[in-house]
């Protein structure tokens, strides 16, 4: 039995003893596995290539590579310099297993104060690792590299598709390349797609309306409704907080215990509309119309407008028992003929408006300013204890 060391191909070190036996392919199957590469030839230690198992004798010192030229260990004790000559500029990275080959201006000129400038602008400095084939190793993504190394090369920011410019900017912050930073900054965000801030239709609405069920809450907080034809719709329950209804045609909608605080319905048209127990705390609905509305709730259930600005609203013939208007605005409002009997007004502004027609039976006064209100032909008097202003 003939045994032999075999070292890859250029290094005297790290060498392996294997017994020799078989064919070619055999030793070549074995060098792999105890190197740990990809054997396709074998070297003697003057250059010889053997193509033949028998010319290999007892103790031979024998060298593996992968395809390329002989590398004398003896004259080229530094693979790179062997393979690229000493007196090129020439560099290979092995960047997360994949081979670049560049030169060191490349790294070095564009981005003088970056971290591959600092790595490879002085032989030794950083005491970078090689691999067998005397690559410097980076343990770095290769698909976010080579953006980098292309833009260094040509100065152009060119990325293939299907590779995130979110990675190929992670890695132009951790080599320090600025000038790349700022440009995959502008190229993100160019990227985004633009805001859509478009009103949702009434086709779209009723969509989310049948996908939901019944018994589930549907959330339209802050969400644009304006200008929409809404008309007629079941819209009880839900949330429409801080949402833009502006415009909107919401007559005979049924907006039962539906939640419309801070929400924007100036302009629109509510005529008829169903709003038992509403919450609209707050809420602007400056010059809407809102004729012949229901907020009485005959299980007690109270709408609450309290704090809403009502400037110039139309409510007239409105059934509005109990209604909360606290420190709301009505100022120029036409509530002619509505039923407001025990609603709360404390605190409102009621100039210049008209309730002539009004049943105001045990509403509360208190606090609100009737400054130039009409209460022609009240169904019921006004008792003085009932306002103090």
């Amino acid at each position: 039995m003939r045994r032999v060391t075999l070292f890859l191909n250029g290094s005297p070190k790290n060498g392996k003893v294997v017994a020799v036996y078989g064919t070619l392919s055999d030793l070549l199957s074995v060098a792999s596995s105890k190197l740990g590469i990809k054997a396709t030839s074998v070297y003697n230690g003057k250059g010889g290539l053997i193509d033949d198992i028998a010319l290999i004798r007892d103790d031979d010192v024998l060298f593996v590579c992968e395809g390329e030229p002989f590398i004398d260990p003896q004259t080229d004790s530094k693979p790179l310099e062997g393979l690229l000559g000493s007196h090129t500029d020439w560099l290979t990275l092995n960047v997360g297993g994949r081979y670049f080959t560049t030169t060191r201006s490349t790294l070095v000129n564009k981005e003088p104060d970056s971290m591959l400038a600092h790595m490879f602008k002085d032989k030794g400095v950083w005491g970078n690792k090689q691999d067998h084939r005397g690559a410097f190793l980076i343990d770095r993504s290769p698909e976010y590299f080579e953006p980098i190394l292309n833009y260094l090369r040509h100065g152009q920011l060119i990325v293939n598709d299907g590779i995130n410019l979110l990675g190929v900017l992670e890695e132009a912050r951790f080599f320090g390349i600025d000038s790349l930073i700022e440009h995959l900054e502008v190229a993100i965000k160019n990227s985004q797609p633009p805001e859509d801030h478009s009103p949702i239709s009434r086709k779209e609405f009723v969509r989310f309306l049948l996908a939901t069920p019944t018994k589930s809450e549907l959330r339209c907080q802050g969400l644009n409704f304006s200008g929409a034809d809404l008309s007629r719709l079941d819209l009880r329950y839900i949330n429409f907080k801080m949402a833009n209804l502006s415009r909107c045609n919401l007559a005979h909608a049924n907006l039962c215990c539906a939640n419309l605080e801070r929400a924007d319905l100036s302009g629109s048209v509510l005529d008829c509309a169903n709003l038992q127990g509403v919450k609209m705390l707050c809420s602007n609905a400056e010059g809407a119309s809102l004729k012949l509305c229901n907020f009485e709730d005959p299980s007690g259930l109270k709408a609450n407008l309290e704090g809403a600005n009502l400037k110039g609203v139309d409510m007239e013939g409105s059934q509005m028992t109990g209604i909360n208007l606290r420190v709301a605005t009505l100022k120029n409002a036409k509530l002619k003929n509505c039923n407001l009997r025990g609603a709360t007004l404390a605190g409102t502004d009621l100039e210049n408006c008209d309730l002539s027609g009004c049943d105001l039976q045990e509403a509360n006064l208190r606090g609100s300013n009737v400054k130039g209100a009409i209460f022609e032909e009240m169904l019921t008097p006004l008792h003085m204890s009932q306002s103090v202003r």
